[in-house]
């Protein structure tokens, strides 16, 4: 049980209960996160919007997206995080366990390809240690043909991981997986 008050699935109401239906539609349940975000339904439904977005991101795969989503979450010690980001990658994008792992452990590692790995790196980095992003390092993504909102999505997408880690390990959510 979250520290804070939420609506579950059975007794939302109003908007939260309209963007469950959306969340269950897609993706079958209502994860504990989501739930956690309706103490705040402004909060859910940005979220939602983000999610949204991300998913049919014209440019970045739901690979790269899920593995900074996993690496951003290993800085801060989101263990739901990491393993549900880990569990999609294994369950929807047919990853082996090993290759998650090898990831995890060096994103050059990483089945992505080289420019998805380059573009997770610059998320990562800039998720755990913005002040050491430096000019060679944007050029060297864009240098792969990566965009400047593609780069900008790309760290916001970490950057936001990093808010919601704060969130569901303050709050403390439960594992629903």
């Amino acid at each position: 049980m979250p520290l804070i008050a939420t609506q579950s699935p059975d007794t939302a109401t109003g908007e939260v209960a309209e963007l469950y239906g959306q969340v269950k539609a897609r993706l079958g349940i209502v994860p504990a996160p989501i739930q956690l975000l309706s103490a705040s339904p402004i909060w859910l439904r940005q979220q939602q919007e983000s999610m949204s977005y991300y998913m049919n991101h014209p440019r970045i795969g739901f690979s790269a997206l899920t593995v900074i989503r996993l690496l951003a979450s290993i800085e801060a010690k989101c263990e739901y995080c990491i393993d549900r980001n880990a569990s999609v990658l294994i369950n929807m994008a047919d990853w082996t366990l090993e290759q998650v792992a090898a990831t995890r452990e060096d994103i050059a590692k990483s089945p992505l390809d080289e420019r998805e790995r380059a573009l997770v790196a610059l998320a990562v980095k800039a998720a755990h240690d913005s002040l050491s992003v430096t000019a060679q390092d944007i050029e060297a993504v864009r240098a792969l043909g990566w965009s400047d909102g593609d780069m900008l999505d790309a760290v916001n997408h970490a950057a936001r991981m990093v808010a919601l880690d704060i969130l569901f390990n303050t709050f403390k959510i439960e594992r629903d997986f």
